[in-house]
């Protein structure tokens, strides 16, 4: 009897090891495996069982949290959607995220290490601390003129404080209300489908993720790699650039959209926008000479994060003389994102030196105690301070005598340069408006604000259409906003 007792126990210590093992399987070796499972709801039960955290502006939320009283209880909230959504994008129970939702989701959901002394006991008892904030650098009256300047038209405005790389505003229009989004079920699958079918492509970030041949606001790269290459010596000299210009090795003739162009000094070229001595003179400095300097400006870049991600702005690194012609003037395959353009014109406004741009000051935890905090952070020398200086002047004189002087500020400093860029098939399509700029107030020692806008269909007759009447307004509402009341 004793000796079936026996074997009995051996074989519950048998069934007790194989349970151990099955257990040890599932816990270790599979565990990944099934928390992956498309069957598997917890972890997005337990993603929306509390409130999110919130993005800020000038220290407000304009996000926040809802109980829907569902499976997924918390859905996201946005306080005037559309103004923010380039800067937010969205966080849906469907889609997953987007844009700052996405970049700072580990604070905002609460999963981030940093939001505990100590987070070993949440992983002990399975729970997270609540969600943490993420503060934006954005300021709300800039926000709004860009928003407003812009009136629905299909375009983008990206302003930065030049001396930190400090993001003020970033508006793409048309936008969208990312709160259609937030849920689940017909209705946000529907507002998906809509959004992603509409031809004006609500949800296509244009201030970051859209490049642009930049025109003629390209001329002010085109400048610096001159001086600083001393192409250039006198600004004020005659080019000896005949109007139109051949371009080398073609018989192809580019020409002027004004008169008075014929043997013109670079000061005169920037003035005016002409396209014959800067591309004569983008094509003197020669190809390695043109890349290096769009490289210091950030042309080429793949890595910008702010931290969301960044389209690569464009500056062929092969190309015949004819190309790079054009491409100084901001022609052929250059292109560029309007957050690109902006640290063009923030470099000439910090004398020469270009700040990484970002867009999140700091991140908090609920109860406001600091996570981590962003800061200035150097991308580099774009220019010498000398050339940055000359640059200055140039583009005061466009503001004040040439073709940008609807971007003046009444009591401020301000430079800025325009831009009418060609696109399509035989540039059938309608011109894109640019400007771009930068603008101090009356006796500060630096700029406050750059700002580069663009706008696609601007809605004039084609010969009319110009940064001047159509983008420049913009910029100057977006600078009259940023810069310190009087």
């Amino acid at each position: 009897m004793i000796r079936y007792i026996r074997w009995c126990a051996y074989f519950c210590l048998l069934l007790l090891a194989a349970l151990l093992v099955n257990v040890a399987r599932v816990q270790v070796w599979e565990s990944a495996a099934y928390g992956a499972n498309p069957a598997n709801k917890r972890p997005a039960i337990e993603r929306y069982a509390q409130p999110r955290g919130n993005l800020l502006v000038d220290g407000r939320p304009v996000t926040g949290s809802r109980d829907s009283g569902q499976l997924l209880r918390y859905e996201r909230t946005y306080t005037d959607g559309p103004l923010y959504a380039p800067v937010t994008g969205f966080s849906s129970q469907t889609y997953g995220t987007s844009f700052a939702e996405r970049a700072e989701d580990a604070v905002l959901s609460g999963t981030d290490p940093g939001l505990s002394a100590f987070p070993l006991w949440y992983d002990l008892s399975r729970g997270r601390p609540d969600g943490g904030d993420a503060a934006t650098t954005l300021r709300a009256a800039v926000q709004r003129a860009a928003y407003r300047g812009l009136g629905g038209k299909r375009g983008a405005v990206a302003a930065l404080e030049p001396a930190t790389g400090r993001i003020l505003a970033l508006v793409s229009s048309p936008s969208y209300d990312p709160g259609l989004l937030s849920g689940t079920g017909t209705k946000v699958k529907a507002a998906w489908a809509r959004l992603n079918a509409d031809p004006a492509k609500p949800m296509l970030n244009r201030a970051l993720r859209e490049t642009y041949p930049p025109g003629s606001t390209f001329k002010i790269v085109t400048a610096a790699a001159a001086l600083d290459a001393g192409v250039v010596t006198d600004v004020d000299a005659p080019t000896r650039t005949p109007d139109p210009y051949p371009l080398p090795g073609t018989s192809t003739l580019l020409p002027n959209a004004g008169t008075g162009c014929e043997d013109a000094s670079m000061a005169e070229a920037v003035q005016w926008s002409c396209n014959t001595v800067m591309a004569k003179i983008g094509v003197q400095v020669g190809l390695r000479g043109m890349v290096a300097a769009a490289g210091r400006f950030g042309f080429n870049d793949e890595e910008l994060r702010v931290p969301s991600w960044v389209s690569r702005s464009n500056f062929d690194t092969d190309m015949s003389p004819d190309q790079l012609a054009l491409s100084s003037i901001g022609q052929f395959n250059t292109k560029a994102t309007p957050l690109q353009m902006a640290m063009v014109a923030a470099a000439v406004a910090n004398g020469g030196e270009i700040q990484t741009p970002y867009l999140v000051d700091r991140t908090t935890r609920r109860d406001g105690a600091l996570v981590r905090r962003s800061g200035p952070r150097t991308l580099g020398r774009a220019m010498s301070p000398g050339t940055a200086l000359r640059l200055q002047e140039l583009m005061v004189k466009v503001v004040e005598e040439g073709t940008g002087r609807n971007a003046a500020v009444p009591g401020a400093r301000v430079g800025g340069k325009t831009g009418t860029a060609q696109h399509g098939v035989g540039n059938a399509g309608t011109p894109y408006a640019w400007f771009i700029g930068w603008a101090a107030a009356e006796g500060a020692p630096q700029p406050a604000v750059a700002v580069a806008v663009v706008v696609e269909d601007a809605s004039a007759v084609r010969g009319d259409i110009s940064g001047n009447g159509a983008a420049a307004p913009i910029a100057r509402a977006v600078m009259e906003a940023a810069l310190p009341r009087r």
